[in-house]
C-alpha cells in the first residue's frame, strides 16, 4: 500500500551528516561505521529505502535555528545564518528534482499526477516496472530562518508550503517544546501572512500555550505533523485528548511518530534499550488518536525516521523507512480494515493536500 510520509529531515541528513541519500541505507552505514554521534551508522533512509517502501510522497523538511550557543549541526548564530542553510535545504531538494531523483510537488495538478502514476504502478504489480520518484513537500521546521513575516511569499514562490514556527525551546517567533510561551507579535503576523499565502501551519513542537494560540488566531488549514499522544507518553512534545480532538474539529492529520521516546514513556538513550517499542506501539498510538475522532480520518504517518537519531531510537523491529509497511499489518490486528488503513497511511495527506494546494 503507498505512504505518505509528513516528516523527514532529508536535507538536513544530506548536508548536516554529509549523507548522499541517493546511495543505498547499507552503503551510508558502511560509510559511517566508525563516526561517532546519535545515530551514526544506524541511519533509516535513503531515497532507494523510501521507493523500496512505496513511499510515494513525503514532507521534506528545511530546518535551522538562531542559538548561537547551541549544537552546531542545526543551530547558527544569526537571523542570516539560519535563512543561508534553510535556503541551502530548500537547494538541495531542487537540485535533486533537476536530476530527475525526485519530483517536487507545488500544486494540485502536480499532485494528482504524482499520485496516479504511484497508483498505477502499485497496481501493475510488475517487477519490471520502473518505481516512480518519490514526491517531495518542502516544509520548514522552526520558522527562525524566515528573516520576516513580510518574506513568506517568497518562500511560498520558492517552493516551501508548510511552516511548523516552533522547535524545541524559544525561537524568534513563539515558544516550542519545553517552554511556557506563546507567540510574540512578530509571530502573530507570521501566522497572518501564512494564511494569506496559503500556507499549512504545522502545530509540531508548539508549546501548550501557542498551540491555543495557534488555535484561535489561525484560520487556514493546519497539520501536526509528527506527534503522539500524551496519554500514552506523559510529556508535553506529544498532544493531549484535548488537543487531538480540537485539531479532528479542524480536520486535520496527526502523524505518528517513530522516536522510541515518543512512543514509551521513560524511555532514555543511555539506559533504556528500544526493545520495549515496536511498530506495533506506533499503531496504539494512531488507534488512540482514531478512537478520540470516533474514526480513521485524522490519522497518518510522520515518521522523523533519522532525525538526529537511527536504528538505536526506533522501534526494534525497523531496520530501513520501508518497513513503515509492517504499520499495515500492526493496524489490522487492531481491527482496521482496508479502507481505515488506507486512510492512515495515505488518504488522509492525500486529502489535505489536495485541499490546501493551489490548482496550478
Amino acid at each position: 500500500m503507498l505512504i505518505i510520509d509528513a516528516h523527514l529531515d532529508l536535507a538536513w541528513n544530506a548536508l548536516q551528516f554529509n549523507r548522499d541519500l541517493l546511495q543505498s541505507v547499507y552503503t551510508l552505514r558502511t560509510r559511517e561505521a566508525r563516526l561517532e554521534g546519535a545515530g551514526r551508522g544506524q541511519n533509516t533512509v535513503s531515497f532507494p529505502e523510501l521507493r523500496r517502501g512505496r513511499v510515494a510522497l513525503c514532507f521534506g523538511t528545511v530546518l535551522a535555528r538562531v542559538n548561537p550557543f547551541g549544537s552546531p549541526e542545526i543551530d547558527y548564530g544569526s537571523p542570516a545564518q539560519a535563512f543561508a542553510a534553510a535556503r541551502g535545504h530548500l537547494l538541495y531538494y531542487h537540485a535533486l528534482a533537476q536530476q530527475g531523483h525526485i519530483r517536487l510537488i507545488r500544486n494540485r495538478t502536480q499532485l494528482d499526477a504524482h499520485m496516479r502514476e504511484w497508483e498505477l504502478f502499485d497496481e501493475s504489480a510488475q517487477v519490471t516496472s520502473i518505481t516512480p520518484p518519490t514526491g517531495v513537500i518542502v516544509s520548514m521546521e522552526c520558522a527562525d530562518p524566515i528573516l520576516n513575516p513580510a518574506q513568506v511569499p517568497d518562500w511560498y514562490d520558492a517552493g516551501l508550503r508548510a511552516i511548523g514556527p516552533a522547535h524545541y525551546g524559544q525561537n524568534r517567533y513563539v515558544g516550542g517544546t519545553g517552554t511556557a510561551s506563546g507567540f510574540n507579535d512578530a509571530g502573530l503576523e507570521l501566522l497572518r501572512v501564512m494564511e494569506r499565502a496559503g500556507m499549512l501551519l504545522d502545530v509540531t513542537h508548539l508549546s501548550d500555550e501557542a498551540f491555543w494560540e495557534a488555535m484561535g488566531f489561525y484560520e487556514g488549514a493546519l497539520i501536526a505533523s509528527h506527534h503522539n499522544c500524551r496519554a500514552l507518553v506523559p510529556h508535553q512534545r506529544q498532544l493531549s485528548d484535548e488537543q487531538i480532538r480540537a485539531l479532528v474539529a479542524r480536520d486535520a492529520v496527526i502523524g505518528a511518530a517513530f522516536d522510541v521516546w515518543m512512543l514509551i514513556p521513560e524511555w532514555s538513550f543511555r539506559r533504556v534499550s528500544n526493545r520495549a517499542a515496536s511498530i506495533a506501539t506506533v499503531a496504539e498510538h494512531i488507534d488512540h488518536v482514531c478512537q478520540l475522532a470516533g474514526d480513521s480520518l485524522h490519522a497518518g504517518i510522520g515518521s522523523d525516521l533519522d532525525g538526529g537519531f537511527g536504528r538505536e531510537a526506533s522501534p526494534y523491529d525497523l531496520d530501513t523507512i520501508a518497513d513503515v509497511q509492517k504499520i499495515a499489518e500492526a493496524l489490522s490486528a487492531r481491527n482496521f480494515d482496508e479502507d481505515d488503513i488506507a486512510n492512515v497511511l495515505h488518504g488522509n495527506w492525500l486529502r489535505v493536500l489536495r485541499r490546501v494546494l493551489k490548482e496550478n
